[in-house]
């Protein structure tokens, strides 16, 4: 058993479909597991229409585009004009419809019903297609296959149950081309949830927890795995190989390449994971495994987008651990991830994502304990395996706000400019 992971960008139109598929027969053989994304920026579209209803702006317009983004797709891939494809979309179309005009007070639970659409339609899509080049394989609804707790956006997978049941719908079956989506799963209700975003990479590792896969091939826009974003670094080189522990460490640090969440469960099992390039399927890519390598080259990582948040007592006294554990305390129930952290005797700092809603409410939450100031439109550099002149070189002509170093890692937090404000 073996399980392919083909995301966004490689189903983004009808000759991306066709070379996936190409790819899947060429090289894989059944017993293969195919996970799929949403087709090309689909999942952009799609939040697009759930924050123009959110505030009540007209969104039938963007729906009908969206929909026309997928019959194009299909009306290129079928001769027949009525084939039965797109009755399916058309019921898909309807179902969204009726998920969009739903109850939003609950937003998170409201975004999990609307976003997965994407997902369904490029499954559909090219379950349809397959069958059509006379290819036997099998539609699975990944809803009814992992199982997560009530943590909308960012479920955690309730591991006995999704390995119970991806084994009886799987092992037991006869082998063939199993066709099902990444991101998307549901509660023990039966309730949309997802994994977070860009997580079809950890729905593939799920599925190779549970099926005890022989590998996991995870197909990119790369060659492999980078040293640095080429659209950023004139210097890339492509490693190889990986230990579990470095992807894992990049991942974190915010390597857009894997999801960070992938690594453990194929870790645990010690199932390799394999980047390549849906562009040159021939070319080696990077495998990730339980292995050990002498000194890699420095990996640069760009995580923009980034806010800085200063937590100061008032009265003087110091940052004590009741008040670091007030803070945590608050992080954790919000599923703020803490991306870098510091702290000096009156005064607590991390940098996160860009601000969001539950950043505001958690700046409401403490503000009544500590003066609060915050920077967005940051960037946040780490160099993994670290050299000094690489530091020099990355650091000219920045402006850095938080700095820090270790054995092997260093990181700054940089702007252009700034701005703080007292809330």
């Amino acid at each position: 058993m073996k399980v392919f992971k083909f995301g966004g960008a490689s189903v983004r139109d009808a000759d991306a479909v066709r070379n996936m598929c190409r790819i899947t027969l060429e090289q894989g053989a059944p017993p293969l597991v195919v996970i799929v994304s949403a087709m090309g920026k689909s999942t952009n579209a799609l939040e697009e229409l759930i924050n123009l209803n959110r505030e009540g702006k007209p969104w039938e317009d963007s729906l009908k585009s969206f929909e026309s983004f997928h019959l194009d797709i299909a009306r290129s891939l079928f001769e027949d004009p009525n084939h039965r494809i797109m009755d399916k979309i058309g019921n898909l179309m309807d179902e969204l419809y009726e998920k969009l005009n739903s109850d939003h007070s609950n937003f998170e639970a409201y975004y999990d019903r609307v976003v997965c659409y994407g997902e369904l339609l490029s499954t559909a899509i090219v379950h349809g297609y397959l069958e059509a080049q006379g290819i036997p394989c099998t539609f699975l609804d990944a809803r009814e296959l992992i199982i997560t707790d009530n943590t909308y956006r960012e479920g955690k997978v309730r591991w006995l149950e999704t390995k119970k049941i991806i084994g009886e719908r799987i092992l037991r079956a006869d082998p063939s081309i199993f066709i099902t989506q990444g991101f998307i799963a549901s509660n023990t209700k039966g309730n949309p949830v997802t994994l977070g975003r860009e997580g079809s990479d950890f729905t593939a590792a799920i599925f190779a927890y549970c099926l005890e896969a022989e590998t996991v091939t995870i197909w990119k826009d790369v060659p492999g795995i980078l040293n640095a974003d080429p659209h950023r670094w004139d210097q890339t080189v492509k490693y190889p190989s990986l230990s579990y522990a470095e992807a894992a460490e990049m991942t974190y640090y915010g390597a857009t390449v894997i999801h960070p969440k992938t690594i453990r469960p194929l870790a645990v099992k010690k199932i390799p994971l394999i980047v390549k390039s849906f562009m040159d399927p021939v070319v080696e890519g990077t495998r990730i495994a339980d292995l050990h390598h002498p000194a890699l080259e420095p990996a640069i990582i760009f995580k923009p987008d980034q806010c800085l948040i200063s937590f100061q007592v008032r009265d003087f006294t110091f940052i004590n651990e009741r008040k670091l554990s007030m803070i945590f305390h608050l992080f954790e129930e919000y599923n703020i991830k803490i991306n870098m952290m510091q702290s000096s005797a009156i005064s607590f700092s991390v940098c996160i994502d860009s601000p969001d809603r539950k950043m505001k409410v958690l700046i409401n939450s403490l503000s009544g304990e500590f003066d609060i100031l915050y920077n967005d439109h940051l960037e946040l550099i780490t160099i993994k395996n670290y050299q000094p002149e690489l530091v020099a070189r990355l650091k000219k002509g920045k402006q850095i706000l938080l700095e820090q170093k270790s054995r092997k890692n260093y990181q700054m937090l940089t702007t252009t400019s700034y701005s703080s404000i007292l809330a």
